[in-house]
């Protein structure tokens, strides 16, 4: 007679059970992408230092592309087995390298350690909190996915121009640019892990990883010609 009705009686079982499974898969892709990230960061910071020590040269910008592209087709290729792991370690590994040769000629300039130091300090903030933004918004960020598309594209291509054309003024824009696509791209696939748009962790890894690097490297590049205006 006084039976009270409880309102989630009415949600099928099958549906919470669905919805908490779906929580936990999103804090198993996060943990995991974050967690082999870390380890990617490491890996490439000692290529890098490796690099420096060694005083090994840059490979050119056409074979980073083909290191790059060739890898990054292998983790693709893997990533739904645990081979694409060490595909992931080897491309963030030899992006580490043909990283090294650059942070080693800034570092030879008049304060060139504050410099390298000061782009990396930039990078890490900029990735908190874009990765804050995106995990504690509750909004859907998915909008920005042509205009990144179609902004990586034209920055890819403008690079091309500026590596033959060598001019100095073209490369401070492209810099400039990479800097906001790349804080976007860590916002935008941030926020797909979240909202379950991205379930791989290792192709969720590579993209964080390449949007941290770009981010960096151009970071790298205006601070170190502001360096050498003053």
């Amino acid at each position: 007679m006084n039976k009270r009705y409880r309102f989630d009686s009415a949600i099928p079982s099958d549906t919470r059970q669905t919805d908490r499974i779906l929580d936990n898969q999103t804090r198993r892709v996060l943990g995991n992408t974050y967690f082999l990230l870390s380890l990617c960061l490491g890996f490439s910071a000692l290529t890098a230092t490796v690099a420096i020590v060694m005083q090994w040269l840059h490979p050119g910008f056409l074979m980073t592309l083909a290191g790059y592209f060739g890898l990054l087709f292998l983790v693709n290729r893997n990533r739904n087995n645990r081979l694409g792991i060490i595909f992931v370690l080897a491309l963030t590994g030899f992006m580490g390298y043909t990283l090294g040769p650059i942070i080693g000629y800034y570092l030879r300039m008049p304060h060139g350690s504050e410099i390298v130091l000061t782009a990396l300090g930039g990078t890490s903030l900029i990735f908190i909190v874009m990765s804050g933004i995106a995990l504690f918004a509750h909004r859907d960020f998915s909008f920005m996915s042509s205009f990144l598309t179609t902004g990586m594209l034209v920055a890819l291509f403008a690079s091309l121009i500026a590596f033959f054309v060598e001019v100095p003024a073209l490369f401070l824009a492209i810099s400039a640019v990479f800097v906001l696509l790349m804080s976007g791209l860590i916002l935008y696939e941030t926020n797909r892990i979240v909202r379950n748009g991205e379930t791989n962790y290792i192709m969720a890894t590579v993209t964080l990883f390449v949007a941290f690097f770009n981010l960096f490297s151009s970071l790298l590049h205006l601070l170190g010609f502001a360096g050498r205006s003053d």
